[in-house]
C-alpha cells in the first residue's frame, strides 16, 4: 500500500460514511469518517518515506496504530496544527472531536445521530475541517 492508495481509502470511506447517514446508520458513519482521517494521516506519513529507503524500525512499528493523536504527531503536522488552531477556533473545536476517535467504534451501536453528523462535520467541513486541512500536506 502506497500514498495513493491511502489517499484513494481516504476519499472512498468518507463518501461510505456520508452515504451511511443519509441510510441513517450513524454507527457506521461514524466509524468510517474515523477511519477517513487515520488514511488520510497514514498518507500523510507516506509522503515523508523516500522511495529507496529501507523504514526506521521505530517508527514503522508505530505508524500501524489506529489512534489519530499518534498518528498526526508521525505525520509530522502536530506542531502545525496547533499553531493553526490558536488562530482558528472552528479548527480547534473540530480536532476536539476527531481526537477522540478511536478504532473500537466499530463495535459501538449506540452512537447517535447528532454524534455521528457532528463528527462527520467535523471531518468534512470545507473551510475548516480536519480532512481538508489533512488534505492539503498530503
Amino acid at each position: 500500500m502506497n500514498r495513493n492508495d491511502l489517499q484513494e481509502i481516504s476519499r472512498l470511506r468518507r463518501r461510505e460514511a456520508k452515504a451511511l447517514l443519509k441510510a441513517r446508520h450513524s454507527p457506521g458513519a461514524y466509524y468510517l469518517a474515523g477511519y477517513s482521517v487515520e488514511c488520510a494521516l497514514k498518507a500523510s506519513i507516506a509522503k515523508h518515506t523516500k522511495r529507496h529507503d529501507f523504514p526506521d524500525k521505530k517508527i514503522a512499528s508505530k505508524v500501524w496504530v489506529h489512534n489519530l493523536e499518534e498518528l498526526i504527531k508521525l505525520a509530522a503536522l502536530w506542531l502545525e496544527l496547533e499553531q493553526e488552531m490558536k488562530a482558528n477556533k472552528r479548527l480547534e473545536e473540530n480536532w476536539a472531536v476527531i481526537k477522540e476517535w478511536k478504532e473500537s467504534t466499530r463495535y459501538d451501536a449506540n452512537i447517535s445521530k447528532e454524534m455521528a453528523e457532528n463528527f462527520y462535520s467535523a471531518c468534512t467541513a470545507r473551510k475548516h475541517g480536519i480532512l481538508s486541512w489533512i488534505k492539503k500536506r498530503w
